[in-house]
């Protein structure tokens, strides 16, 4: 690594002089680029799961995987590249490639917190969820969350706690384990359907899907390159019906599978820029990668859409009542003020208030869940720390983005929310 340093430096002065000053910063923001790359290719060697997605040149990753530098290196190389984004993010004129140094900047200040971590540093919730994503949710107090549940108390018959009475209200709503290739088909089938109507995908885009069990998570997408996508879902709990909508729009179209092959084809392919070949789990990128996915099923389904869709296809798919889906649906939204409480029973319990039956208790109580879906909450917790914010926070500023760019239009508010999908940005620089 440090050879390729000096090499990049004499390159960079010779291309300086030879070329005119806007070639010459687009030349040394390449070479920052590679270097950013081969960065994360270098903390993933030391902590496994780090690089989500990877489809760059193969001999980088190789070449790191023989010869994996220490922390302390990698360290070094991240606040060394930092220094050299400065002068490039120095501008009062406002342009894609100030926003490219910016978000580069935010990426490498997440790369170099994660290696503190490695080496041991231990940052409080709200310090990690800054320098990691970006961001830091407010705290949620308690009275609200309590407030929320007794005006739920009152929307759920039935005798027993409001926990019980919710649960077997939901239970209700599962999709038999023989009928889930069929409805999750139907569903992603849909979710696409009405994607494609606003947003033209790259040519050759594709995903194959299949079901796995002991996960910490719902669903996952894993980005091949190429705009090529494998989606897994986690059967380890009974799926509900309005998983399949969800999970279809969250993990493909226009989630995950889209965000990513937006951000190839526009930013790799067309203009090159190889930093965009390498996705951290744990940056800036992951808050607008997990946000806009939570937010897309508001997109390709908007108002009452989803309901009436479930309703009609995926209710009999799955063999339940149609008739019930209006109402189950409406119960659903009335949790809307307990949408935080994951978030703070993670900050509560990561910052050591809490234990970790105190936050399965958390979980079930303020999820309104069983304690068997508490438990893979918490595995969830315990595996990826604060990442748990960028779901809930992440879709609230897609959300306000859209609103704010597209207005009411429906076509005007998927350009704004391809804008999203396809152009370097952070958390900070959606609010600006």
């Amino acid at each position: 690594m440090q050879a390729f340093k000096f090499v990049s430096a004499v390159l960079m002065l010779v291309l300086v002089a030879l070329t005119t000053p806007t070639k010459a910063q687009d030349i040394i923001m390449d070479v920052i680029a590679e270097r950013y790359v081969k960065l994360i290719l270098g903390i993933g060697e030391h902590e496994p799961g780090y690089v989500d997605a990877y489809y760059g040149p193969a001999k980088w990753r190789d070449d790191i995987k023989i010869s994996t530098p220490p922390l302390a290196i990698l360290q070094k190389e991240a606040k060394a590249l930092q220094a050299a984004l400065a002068p490039h993010r120095r501008s009062t004129k406002p342009s894609l490639a100030v926003q490219r140094a910016d978000f580069l900047h935010k990426q490498l200040i997440a790369a170099s917190a994660r290696l503190s971590m490695l080496s041991g540093h231990k940052y409080s919730f709200d310090e990690e969820t800054r320098l990691l994503f970006d961001a830091v949710v407010p705290a949620i107090h308690k009275a609200d969350l309590e407030a929320a549940l007794e005006k739920l108390d009152t929307l759920i018959g039935g005798e027993g706690t409001l926990q019980d009475r919710f649960i077997a209200y939901r239970n209700q709503f599962t999709i038999p384990k023989n009928r889930l290739k069929e409805v999750f088909a139907a569903a992603i089938n849909a979710c696409k359907t009405r994607t494609i109507e606003f947003m033209e995908l790259p040519e050759g885009e594709s995903f194959t899907s299949e079901f796995v069990t002991d996960k910490p998570w719902s669903g996952y997408n894993w980005y091949q390159g190429r705009a090529i996508s494998l989606i897994q879902v986690n059967t380890d709990l009974p799926s509900l019906i309005d998983s399949a909508v969800n999970l279809g729009c969250h993990e493909g179209y226009p989630g995950h599978h889209v965000f990513n092959a937006m951000l190839e084809s526009n930013l790799v392919d067309t203009k090159g820029w190889g930093e965009f070949t390498v996705y951290p789990l744990y940056s800036p990128q992951s808050l607008l990668a997990e946000g806009t996915a939570s937010f897309a099923r508001f997109m390709a389904f908007p108002g009452n859409s989803q309901t009436e869709f479930e309703a009609k296809v995926l209710y009999p798919l799955a063999g339940l009542d149609a008739e019930e889906a209006q109402k189950y649906s409406d119960t659903l939204a009335a949790l809307s003020g307990l949408r935080y409480a994951r978030i703070e029973g993670a900050r509560r319990y990561l910052d050591g208030k809490i234990n970790r039956d105190e936050l399965i208790d958390w979980l079930a109580r303020y999820q309104l869940t069983s304690r068997e879906r508490a438990e893979q909450g918490v595995r969830f917790i315990e595996t990826y720390r604060g990442y748990v914010i960028n779901y809930t926070l992440g879709s609230d500023l897609a959300a306000a983005y859209v609103d704010r760019i597209g207005g009411t239009d429906h076509k005007t508010r998927w350009k704004a929310y391809k804008t999203l999908l396809s152009t370097p940005l952070t958390a900070s620089m959606l609010v600006k």
